[in-house]
């Protein structure tokens, strides 16, 4: 016959009869009768098949087998107490551990101003970070393997299975001149005044691009050159090689031999913004996502960041 575990009651009696040398004095000290603690300990004596206690005229001490069985009951003591300690943290938001995801840009400004305030109020939580792809974290994301991630969704659709996405902002997008460009130092151009420009952009299918929106709107850029790292654009617009566009949220990490310009209200492209998290999100996740929403609505609220549609 299989035996069943040991219950940790059962330990936690065995404990303190060990500790005071009596049934009674067990009892006083756990709140049980006396008669409560020796159905324990013969319950645990059944269980073990020894005699884990010597009974004497006064009290009772360990057998050799009660011996055997105490370091064996402490160490599950302390491990339990271990255990309820770290559940504790979970839930204070005293400890534990934040699987983050964010797309490139992100990383910018919102995510790293958000991490700061986040450390600051819950220093012990651990924040783990990977950047990439937000398709990549969305399906991370509802795998369970990242408790939240910053996302923009590539439609307005519903989430994947698994995800629940939570809105931030609509982030506009910024045209990125060299500085001797005839446009530098303008405000609210018109993106039909760039129509004959080279534009750098990361590839050739437009919808797939930053450019989605002003496509879907009927803008069809000249494409000049494609490069898929930011610092390669950057330095290709420092060039004269052409223009590109820039997120807003990235336009604070701009090299300064590159000028922004902002685009006119009617024509200006805006990318949804969101938090990812699995349908019932952990604290750490649900605190982490309270912070994200106050860093964006103080970047809605800056002058370097225009108001969304």
């Amino acid at each position: 016959m299989v035996a069943m575990p040991i219950s940790h009651g059962l330990y936690e009696a065995f404990l303190a009869v060990a500790r005071e040398g009596s049934f009674t004095a067990a009892a006083r000290v756990l709140g049980y009768t006396q008669s409560a603690v020796s159905r324990q300990i013969q319950a645990l004596e059944d269980e073990t098949g020894a005699t884990l206690f010597e009974r004497l005229p006064r009290g009772v001490r360990l057998s050799e087998a009660g011996r055997v069985l105490l370091p064996h009951a402490e160490a599950v003591r302390d491990r339990l107490a271990l255990a309820r300690a770290e559940l504790t943290a979970l839930r204070t938001l005293d400890g534990g551990l934040l699987r983050l995801g964010a797309f490139a840009s992100a990383g910018a400004a919102l995510v790293p101003r958000t991490q700061a305030a986040f450390r600051a109020r819950h220093p012990g939580v651990v924040v783990t970070r990977v950047e990439g792809p937000s398709v990549k974290h969305l399906r991370l994301v509802a795998a369970g393997e990242e408790d939240l991630a910053v996302v923009s969704p590539a439609t307005s659709g519903p989430a994947p299975e698994g995800v629940t996405l939570h809105h931030l902002l609509d982030e506009p997008m910024l045209v990125a001149l060299e500085h001797g460009h005839p446009y530098a130092g303008q405000r609210d151009l018109r993106l039909a005044d760039l129509a004959d420009e080279e534009w750098i952009v990361a590839n050739e299918r437009l919808e797939d691009t930053l450019f989605r929106p002003a496509v879907v709107a009927g803008f069809q850029p000249r494409i000049g050159l494609l490069a898929l790292d930011w610092i390669a654009k950057l330095g290709a617009v420092a060039a004269g090689l052409g223009v590109t566009l820039v997120p807003a949220l990235a336009a604070t990490s701009v090299r300064p031999d590159v000028a922004l310009v902002t685009i006119h209200p009617d024509d200006v492209p805006y990318r949804r913004i969101c938090a990812a998290t699995p349908p019932a999100p952990t604290v750490a996740a649900t605190a982490f996502l309270a912070v994200l929403r106050e860093t964006a609505r103080a970047l809605r609220g800056s002058g370097d960041f225009p108001d969304g549609p």
